[in-house]
Formats: C-alpha cells, sequence, structure tokens
C-alpha cells in the first residue's frame, strides 16, 4: 500500500455517538501525524474544526471547510490562515436561494471564511452551536448580504434548517431553479446544506496535496459517511466508507470499516498503516 496521506470527514465519519474523538481515535492518528498528513474535511467552519485539530495535536496540517470551498492552513501564529482556494456563492444567488425560503418555519444561517450569522437564537441555533462548539453573530440575512454585496463576499455556506416537509419542498424549488450554480446536500432530513456549483471535497483534496505535499490523489486514503464524501471517496486510492455510512457510499467503494460509533476510522489506520505487520487489504 502506498498512502502517504489521511484525509477524512468528520460528523458521522471521524466523531463517535457523542460527536466527541474517542480516546482510541486520539491515539491513533496522534501515531501517525508526524509521518504523513491528517486532513479534515467537511462542511463545517474552520473554528468548528480547529478545536478538534488541537485535540490530534494536527494544528499545523490543513484543513478541508465547506465541503471544499475554503482550503487553508494556519501560519505558526496559530491565528493567521493561509488561504489556498476559496470560492463563494455570489450575493445574487444567495438572494435567489432565499426567495425559495419558507422564512416562518425554516432557519437560513450564512456563512463566509470563519463567521456564521444567525438571524437569531432559537433552538436551531442552540443545537447547532452545541455541536459545532461555535456561537453565532446575530444578524439579520438582509443585512449580511447588504454588506457582502458592498464588500464583494459571497457565502462559503448556506444552511436551511426546517421541518423534513420544507426542506423537501426547499429541496426540489432549488433543484429546478439553481442546479446550475449550487451543490444541495441533505445532511440530515432536516438540513439542506448549499455549497458553490464548482467545488468538491475530491477537487480540494488533489489541491492540498499537491500544493503542500506534491503528492498525487492515488497516495491517499480517504474516509466519509454521507452523499458529500462520495467523489472523495471514489477518487482517492484507499476510499473507506464506515459501517454507517449512507447505501449509496458503501456502493462506490471497495473498502468499508466499523462504524463511527466503533471508531472505524482508528481501526482501519490500527491495522494497515500502524501495524508494520499489514500492508495489504
Amino acid at each position: 500500500m502506498d498512502i502517504r496521506a489521511i484525509c477524512t470527514d468528520i460528523d458521522g465519519t471521524l466523531l463517535d455517538n457523542r460527536r466527541e474523538l474517542s480516546t482510541r481515535t486520539i491515539q491513533a492518528i496522534k501515531s501517525i501525524k508526524d509521518k504523513m498528513p491528517v486532513i479534515l474535511a467537511s462542511s463545517r467552519m474552520p473554528s468548528a474544526m480547529r478545536h478538534l485539530q488541537r485535540e490530534l495535536d494536527i494544528l499545523d496540517h490543513p484543513l478541508i471547510c465547506y465541503n471544499g470551498g475554503y482550503i487553508i492552513r494556519y501560519k505558526a501564529d496559530g491565528v493567521t490562515p493561509e488561504v489556498l482556494d476559496s470560492v463563494t456563492i455570489p450575493v445574487p444567488v444567495c438572494e435567489a436561494i432565499l426567495q425559495h425560503v419558507n422564512t416562518k418555519t425554516t432557519h437560513v444561517s450564512l456563512y463566509t471564511e470563519d463567521h456564521w450569522y444567525a438571524p437569531q437564537v432559537d433552538h436551531w441555533t442552540e443545537r447547532e452551536a452545541r455541536v459545532t462548539k461555535v456561537l453565532p453573530q446575530i444578524a439579520s440575512w438582509q443585512d449580511v448580504l447588504s454588506r457582502w454585496q458592498n464588500e464583494g463576499l459571497g457565502a462559503h455556506k448556506v444552511m436551511c434548517m426546517g421541518p423534513e416537509e420544507d426542506m423537501n419542498a426547499l429541496e426540489s424549488a432549488l433543484n429546478e431553479t439553481l442546479a446550475d450554480k449550487i451543490h444541495i446536500y441533505r445532511s440530515k432530513s432536516t438540513y439542506i446544506e448549499i455549497a458553490p456549483r464548482s467545488i468538491s471535497k475530491a477537487s480540494a483534496l488533489i489541491q492540498v496535496l499537491q500544493v503542500y505535499y506534491k503528492l498525487d490523489i492515488q497516495q491517499a486514503m480517504a474516509f466519509g459517511d454521507n452523499y458529500n464524501d462520495i467523489d472523495m471517496l471514489q477518487s482517492a486510492g484507499y476510499g473507506v466508507a464506515v459501517e454507517n455510512a449512507r447505501e449509496e457510499v458503501k456502493a462506490v467503494v471497495r473498502y468499508t470499516t466499523a462504524s463511527n460509533k466503533e471508531d472505524g476510522v482508528a481501526a482501519i489506520l490500527e491495522k494497515y498503516i500502524i501495524s508494520a505487520s499489514q500492508n495489504t487489504f
């Protein structure tokens, strides 16, 4: 096996059922982090990934945020991000998205760089803050988009949360009108995450490996569980789905491991990278 890099999704893959890093996972990654890059790839914002990097002692390793829309690596000061790539949804497209939203039942959060803007504190805000360990800035989407328009900014992610029937209707409407401009991910039945059409975790991983490490994606082992991981798992030399992954994800990979609740990522790392006695699947 020619594995020179690890890339893993976070929610439903790396984190356990408490949405935390298990002791076993931390130990496994710490044992390989000096031998190869360990790259976290998620729809999360940087701050929602940074505390996980700290636990894993990989603060100097790259981050693939917003499903590939924002690729960064922090400088030596640990505060300033070096931006490898940044692709956003333009303000007019954000406004077109919001025209389809039932604002009475749907919560809309806007993200750019390391900023999360929520319209109010509600149970959706509190739930997301609890999971990601990040607090939002409270501002109306009208105010945020107006400022972004003046500053030449856009959204790295638009996240809509609400009743499943509303999310179903919204997804259908967006696919009919904006499918050529945005990616639409259903991370949960009550969540829709929207990203620029031109990006993916796979395209981001290719950039990271080429620019920072002079590696090919065929030399990477990637882990995932959801629809937005499929292209990354198919592109990597060793794509691994956790047992709890969606069936569509498991159908496109050659390798599977135990579920996230059973430390599936750590199990593969222990067996095929950490253990010197095993070198093939």
